[in-house]
């Protein structure tokens, strides 16, 4: 499988087939038909069995899929059969509640450390973890096999951070920060904009009174 072929929006429906999946196998479900499957998850059975195309298929004609087996195959393909090690850079409101919410530790999402430039905020503990000053980002990643950081601080000091987090060898960035980051093509980059989704929540509003 060459993951390059395969376009951004089937990799963006990956998680939500995996959520479903999750809720069918918890709930004891053993099996699925595309069909039902589609009219779960609201979309088409043709749109699922293409999206699983692209990875080999999955299901068997008369059979279904095998909600265990597919939960797996759609884990290993988004990497959740690995653990990844990251650090919150930002101790204030959004980065204590990303920190607190404890689902990303289910899907095998380690946070290792919680940096701030705030003297205020060092030391401060956020659900077991003590905020560190930003000063000592560098020799922490370094330290602990750091994959991802994420970045809840203002767009003012966000590049910068973010040229330091490419320099220490950090493979991703989780960018709450609203500006575009400028990091070499080896780092893969997850914009998260808040003010964005409720603008377009704000155009749905407007179009529909039309």
């Amino acid at each position: 499988m060459d993951d390059k072929n395969i376009s951004q929006a089937v990799i963006a429906r990956l998680p939500r087939y995996y959520r479903y999946l999750g809720d069918l196998k918890d709930n004891g479900i053993e099996r699925i038909s595309s069909q039902d499957l589609s009219k779960l998850m609201k979309v088409t059975a043709s749109q699922i069995r293409q999206d699983f195309n692209n990875f080999g298929g999955f299901g068997q004609q008369g059979y279904g899929y095998n909600v265990e087996y597919l939960y797996n195959e759609i884990a290993k393909i988004l990497g959740l059969n690995e653990k990844h090690n990251l650090v919150i850079v930002g101790a204030g409101n959004l980065g204590q509640a990303l920190a607190n919410y404890m689902n990303f530790e289910r899907r095998g999402f380690l946070i290792k450390g919680i940096f701030d430039n705030n003297p205020a905020l060092c030391g401060k503990d956020v659900r077991g973890i003590s905020v560190q000053h930003v000063d000592k980002l560098e020799e922490f990643i370094k330290k602990n096999d750091v994959d991802i950081a994420v970045l809840t601080i203002p767009k003012e000091g966000a590049v910068k951070t973010a040229e330091i987090l490419a320099k220490c060898g950090v493979k991703a960035i989780w960018n709450f920060a609203h500006v575009d980051l400028n990091v070499p093509d080896n780092i893969v980059v997850e914009n998260v904009h808040l003010s964005d989704s409720l603008m377009k929540l704000s155009y749905g509003i407007v179009n529909k009174k039309q």
